[in-house]
């Protein structure tokens, strides 16, 4: 590994944040028609949005934290360099801070942090922040791996003295890794990251700090002054000091993980960005309130929002209707639609297309039917049980009955990277072999013959996680259940639950597949790595193919469209003969709120509805806010 020098250099200034939570300059707005102060802050107003999944980590960059519903809040809470406008074009938030190319082999990119930018605690938020954010997802100063961890049945770490005397940071990021050489000002305000790789999509790379470096280093090294934890924190990855990074790495994983209940310490859940968090009931709703001392161009307009969770998209449209949430953008169904539209004059309907795509992902490490140690270590028969199973899966039923009612042109979906009509997907399709692999009618006659050739013992149980409250995923899997147990060579095992987001990396002995979406948050090329490399944040399967991680560097690397396209199949064409997963279906979208809230513009990418939330307002009553008194 290529020595890290973290030297100080004269220079500028420089800023970071989330790529999941990046916030974007406001647009010129309109009149909201209720009064403010000097901050632009509406006075007394509120606007509360419903969704589907409960916020429950601070870290979204950790592999716990790394979900839509936490990005979503932090969206509202933390900024970063850069962001998606409406038509997905990635644009600088200079306001926050800026980046350019200082050198283009190898790749050296400068970070410069506004002046003015700083955490709610009033602690400057710079280049050190930055530094821990490369430190702990780049996986250079890991002492120990993933594959070292030791678990006992129930999912519990059974060697936790080894992991905790070890820098282990559960987030790591090949991409992240490519950069192998930062430097720092002396003022913190530049941070200079040099490539060992000419990285293609570098400017979505490293776009900020997922948490504050002053506050892990005061919990994890017991230091009380900020300037003196972060100057801990720069000398702990200077010197490599394994001993302050392994209590570094162990509260960055597990100190913001602070589940249905915000904890005593503010520290936990600082703001850089327009809101702070101000309340969260267990299981029920977040509230956040607007800073009056936050100076960036893209501050909030509305005073409180508050966002209630409910799986069951016809409840939201109840609460909707009641009066109980303004905004609501669940995942569609053809009776959630007929529903809203049902609701008459005073509300806002829009349907499209989302950035989500759903799939069956597979297990192929928990001691399970697709495990190849299940069989002795015998790769070929755990392949072949994992085909069969990916052959029954009736992609096109489930298109045919809970999509196509909203969306008639939709097709099942047939690339796990690329969007379909975009220009690189036909290409990508066919090259991969999914449909021939994998019919889109579930395939009986070729599921027995793969079995007989297994030989191993049928119905098979294979247990299915996935969202319990989550009407459609109850559909889906109903669907599925009637054909597996149709076929009698596997026992569809319902393993839901509303924690599942929490559990596909913590729980993965008590799951065999996971059905559930995936979120683009970006429109690099590049994304998929996260998903199917080896030891990657989003691989929660143990999936690895040395062949797929050397075309992934290959495609790091590659600027031309067709090479890319290229690549792209052959990735694929791996992950089908390997029997890794299928995709289902694009998702269709669906945005539903009250005629009295305005500024509502959702994208398709992450984070869709809190899109612009700068500029949204209320022209008249909203839902009752939890945080007022009466």
């Amino acid at each position: 590994m290529k020595i890290r020098r973290l030297t100080a250099f004269v220079a500028g200034a420089a800023a970071a944040a989330l790529a999941v939570s990046a916030c974007t300059p406001p647009d010129e707005g309109g009149d909201t028609g209720t009064g403010g102060d000097d901050s632009g802050i509406q006075t007394d107003t509120a606007v509360t949005v419903g969704w589907n999944q409960p916020f429950y980590e601070y870290n979204t960059s950790s592999a716990t934290g790394n979900a839509t519903a936490n990005a979503n809040i932090l969206y509202l809470i933390q900024e970063s360099f850069n962001y998606y406008d409406p038509e997905l074009n990635l644009v600088q938030n200079e306001d926050f801070g800026t980046y350019e190319v200082i050198n283009e082999d190898p790749l050296t990119v400068e970070y410069t942090f506004a002046d003015d930018n700083k955490w709610s605690d009033g602690t400057p938020v710079d280049a050190v922040d930055l530094l821990l954010q490369w430190g702990a997802t780049s996986g250079h100063f890991n002492t120990i791996g993933d594959e070292e961890i030791e678990y006992d049945d129930e999912g519990n770490v059974t060697n936790q003295d080894e992991v905790d005397s070890n820098v282990y940071f559960n987030g790591t990021s090949a991409t992240v890794g490519y950069i192998g050489d930062v430097e720092l000002s002396e003022d913190n305000k530049t941070l200079t990251a040099t490539y060992d790789v000419n990285y293609a999509d570098w400017e979505v790379n490293l776009t900020g700090a997922a948490v504050p470096a002053h506050v892990v280093a005061m919990h994890a090294l017991d230091i009380e002054d900020p300037a003196e934890a972060k100057q801990a924190i720069k000398d702990a990855f200077e010197n490599e000091d394994t001993e302050a990074l392994a209590a570094i790495s162990k509260f960055w994983n597990e100190g913001f993980a602070f589940g249905d209940s915000l904890p005593e310490d503010k520290s936990l859940y600082l703001s850089n960005g327009a809101y702070e968090l101000v309340e969260m009931v267990a299981g029920q709703y977040v509230t956040l309130q607007a800073r009056e001392d936050f100076t960036g161009s893209h501050a909030a307009s509305v005073e409180r929002i508050t966002v209630r969770y409910n799986e069951d998209p016809m409840q939201q449209v109840l609460a909707l209707e009641n009066g109980e949430i303004d905004v609501m953008a669940p995942q569609a169904t053809a009776d959630l639609v007929e529903a809203l539209n049902g609701l008459g004059d005073g509300y806002t309907v829009l349907t499209g297309i989302d950035g989500t795509y759903e799939h069956v992902d597979l297990q192929f490490t928990n001691g399970g039917p697709f495990d190849p140690e299940t069989y002795g270590g015998d790769e070929e028969t755990a392949l072949k049980v994992r085909q069969a199973f990916l052959k029954l899966i009736p992609r096109q039923e489930i298109v045919d009955k809970l999509i196509k009612p909203l969306n008639p042109e939709a097709e099942v979906r047939q690339s796990y990277n690329v969007v379909p009509g975009s220009p690189m997907y036909d290409g990508v399709v066919a090259a991969n072999g999914q449909a021939e692999a994998f019919p889109l009618e579930n395939d009986v006659a070729g599921a027995e013959a793969l079995m007989e050739e297994a030989g191993v013992e049928t119905p098979v149980d294979v247990r299915i996680l996935f969202g319990a409250s989550n009407a459609r995923r109850q559909q889906e899997y109903a669907i599925m259940a009637e054909a597996f147990n149709q076929s009698g060579l596997f026992n569809l095992v319902d393993a839901s639950s509303d924690d599942w987001g929490s559990m596909l990396d913590s729980a993965t002995d008590q799951y065999d597949a996971a059905l559930f979406g995936w979120q683009s948050t970006s429109t690099a090329v590049t994304a998929g790595n996260a998903n199917y490399g080896t030891g990657q944040i989003n691989n929660f399967y143990g999936y690895s193919n040395p062949e797929v991680d050397e075309l992934q560097d290959q495609l790091s690397v590659e600027t031309d469209p067709a090479e890319q396209e290229r690549l792209l199949g052959e990735i694929e064409a791996h992950l089908v003969n390997d029997a890794f997963g299928v995709t289902i279906f694009q998702f269709p979208s669906v945005t539903a709120y009250r005629n009295t809230v305005t500024g509502i513009d959702p994208i398709t990418i992450s984070p869709t509805v809190f899109y612009g939330f700068w500029n949204w307002g209320t022209t008249g009553d909203t839902a009752e806010d939890p945080g007022e008194e009466g």
